[in-house]
């Protein structure tokens, strides 16, 4: 539905207002949501926007809650995605960057400290988050993203090229073993959803469904990563591998099953949602 022209007058903060009781039904955060779209929509950033003064709506604010309430992601409208220190470009054909997935730098993080790993690997990298945050965490380390798609590996290289690290992340078009060799960490954010899976309009609707589904118990690409993760871990390596809600067990089962050592680390909700795995000592 189109806004009347005279809501266009309205000034940031009633129009924030109303379009976030709009959108209480389609978002878990509808506030969050219309201050994003209406940084947007002023070029400006969220922060500029709270600790600014009143300024008048614009009019391409009403079209951009109206996309929003027909369940397109913000990430996907707005072209950007902020991860862990960085801000990234996304698309529609990456899957979007969450909150959970900083869990695996924090696991890194924890294991390396400030010295870092010197080479990283990023097996489906999609935008490049994980790589990218790591190569921002640890500016000595070079590193390689991995990527089935040429559109997602674009979306990567852009990314790597705006954070000034183009010289450090290269980018692999191919399957998991697309980048044989040792790297100090391996990350990854691997399809974990079951096929018959019932998942939200937002998610279901626009992200790509080959970075989401994973057979009809949801392990089918762990069961392809753990030979290729044991093959690519110096003994002081480690990789951390994102979770779906309950994997652990099986999960590490299937490293173990591979001469891998795993441990878990849970996310900000309590949730075990990183395996962090390394060579299994004798």
């Amino acid at each position: 539905m189109t806004r009347p022209p005279e809501e266009r007058r309205l000034s940031c903060s009633e129009a924030i207002r109303l379009a976030a009781a709009r959108l209480a039904a389609t978002s878990d955060t509808p506030r969050l949501d219309a201050e994003l779209l209406m940084a947007h929509s002023l070029g400006i950033s969220r922060e500029a926007l709270l600790l600014g003064g009143e300024r008048a709506t614009p009019a391409a604010f009403s079209a951009l809650v109206n996309r929003r309430a027909q369940h397109e992601p913000v990430a996907y409208i707005t072209g950007t995605r902020a991860f862990w220190t960085i801000e990234l470009a996304v698309a529609p054909g990456v899957l979007i960057p969450r909150p959970d997935s900083e869990t695996l730098i924090e696991a890194a993080v924890a294991h390396f400290g400030a010295a870092g790993p010197a080479t990283v690997l990023d097996l489906g990298t999609g935008s490049g988050a994980l790589l990218l945050a790591a190569l921002a965490e640890w500016p000595a380390a070079t590193g390689t993203g991995v990527d089935r798609s040429p559109a997602a590996l674009a979306i990567a290289a852009g990314n790597a090229v705006t954070l000034g690290m183009s010289g450090r992340a290269r980018f692999v078009e191919g399957g998991w073993n697309a980048a044989p060799g040792l790297f100090d960490l391996i990350l990854c954010n691997p399809p974990y959803i079951r096929d018959d899976a019932a998942l939200p309009r937002d998610v279901a609707g626009y992200e790509p469904a080959s970075a989401l589904f994973a057979g009809p118990d949801g392990l089918d690409d762990y069961r392809r990563l753990a030979p290729i993760i044991a093959g690519s871990l110096p003994e002081a390596g480690i990789a951390c591998l994102e979770l779906g809600a309950g994997q652990a067990p099986a999960v590490a089962a299937l490293m173990g099953a591979a001469g891998l050592a795993a441990t878990t680390r849970d996310d900000l909700s309590g949730h075990a949602r990183c395996l962090i795995v390394s060579r299994a000592r004798n």
